[in-house]
């Protein structure tokens, strides 16, 4: 997430049945389906809908709708979601590593397809009316499973077998603050793509890295996706870094992360002021502490952008009732009001993955916690331009640092 004061940091009504076998009719006796959301109706602008054309991804939206007209039931309908939620996926991995067509001449590195090629899928099925009663649950699991198939979640696989080859798990985010300018990337979204089931050399040998992207929205949080996506996984890996656009000009290895929520909107332009929602408050900490070897990132040569150790936090401190901003991390006993990562949704998927890290049993075992990219900007006076090479040139620049740190990372291990 951005820089903010939040520093850098993010179904209902059930329908009436209807009685009908037709595939494309929808039941006179049903409700309306779902309006579009804030962030799907973003996708009508220009902007969205050039870059769309540009990559080839035009098409995805409606041939998934035209696949859901012909179910005749929700089980098809299921299969159908599954099955092109997972190739959308794929589909932008390959296209972001150079495999297959390019499908436009939008730069391959481009993370944005992706975003906008799944709030046309995902519009597509809320506002779906079959020819069959489909409840409003039915639904909304029809739209959890886009969304986990579209994002990576259940396509992390180690190999088997591979004596020696460590693993590394990733995180990224959607574009967001897609209202201040919707010609938005986002860095670590286009890290996760380039370097899903790559394998990085390290000074401890080959590593497999797996990732998967993460909405900007506090609900789908608060439900526990980044709990559900990652609880399989970390037992088994060497090393896992949350990671999200931060500050201009520079990487930001998080040391703490903050249990607060500090109310800036998502992408649905819904604002949160609260403790991170989690399981088990009772025994919820205020902060958290990465265990990646953050001395070892900042000092090694790993790309162009200098990598800060980030202590910062803001805190309630004991006893006391106003925010202090303490540049070297939280004092005993304080209350958390933003981690190094800010209090939007950078930091608090850095402080639900440590958090579950923790409980795991795994704090002196697992190195892992957040990285921050510089801000990917445009070329200075470009206000309308959907890429220009200098933007294109800064988000390789990012990407490939992000790979050189997790090098270090896990060499480091």
């Amino acid at each position: 997430m951005n820089s903010l004061r939040v520093r850098h940091g993010v179904l209902g009504l059930a329908l009436l049945a209807g009685l009908t076998a037709s595939t494309t009719a929808t039941p006179a006796s049903a409700a309306a389906a779902p309006s579009p959301t804030v962030e799907e109706q973003r996708l009508d602008r220009a902007v969205p809908q050039e870059i769309l054309g540009r990559s080839g991804f035009d098409s995805v939206a409606p041939e998934l709708a035209r696949s859901l007209d012909r179910a005749h039931s929700y089980a098809q309908a299921h299969r159908i979601v599954v099955r092109e939620g997972s190739a959308l996926w794929r589909r932008a991995v390959d296209r972001v590593q150079g495999r297959g067509p390019a499908g436009g001449d939008l730069s391959r590195d481009d993370d944005r397809p992706l975003y906008w090629a799944r709030l046309g899928m995902t519009r597509a099925v809320r506002t779906w009316e079959p020819g069959f009663a489909l409840t409003d649950a039915q639904r909304g699991s029809l739209l959890t499973e886009l969304e986990r198939t579209s994002r990576g979640q259940d396509d992390i696989r180690y190999p088997k077998g591979r004596k020696g080859l460590k693993r590394v798990l990733v995180t990224g985010f959607d574009p967001f603050t897609l209202d201040r300018d919707i010609r938005i990337s986002n860095p670590s979204g286009a890290s996760a793509l380039a370097l899903d089931g790559t394998v990085i050399e390290t000074a401890d040998g080959p590593a497999r890295v797996e990732t998967a992207v993460f909405p900007v929205r506090w609900q789908d949080f608060a439900e526990g996706t980044v709990e559900r996506t990652l609880r399989p996984y970390l037992p088994y890996v060497d090393l896992f870094t949350t990671v999200s656009q931060g500050r201009v000009g520079r990487f930001d290895v998080e040391r703490a992360n903050g249990a607060w929520r500090g109310g800036f909107p998502d992408n649905d332009n819904l604002g949160r002021t609260e403790t991170i929602p989690v399981t088990d408050p009772a025994s919820q900490p205020q902060w958290t502490t990465t265990t990646l070897p953050y001395t070892a990132i900042v000092a090694a040569d790993t790309g162009r952008f200098p990598v800060y150790d980030h202590t910062a936090v803001t805190e309630i401190p004991a006893g006391g009732t106003q925010p202090v901003d303490r540049p070297d991390g939280p004092t005993p006993g304080s209350t958390a009001r933003a981690g190094g990562g800010g209090n939007y949704l950078s930091n608090e998927i850095a402080y639900r993955a440590t958090l579950l890290r923790d409980r795991l049993g795994l704090h002196d075992t697992l190195p892992g916690g957040h990285v921050h990219t510089p801000v990917l900007q445009f070329a200075a006076g470009d206000t309308t331009e959907v890429t220009d090479p200098e933007f294109v040139r800064n988000r390789l620049d990012i990407v490939a640092q992000v790979r050189a740190i997790l090098g270090v990372a896990v060499g480091a291990e």
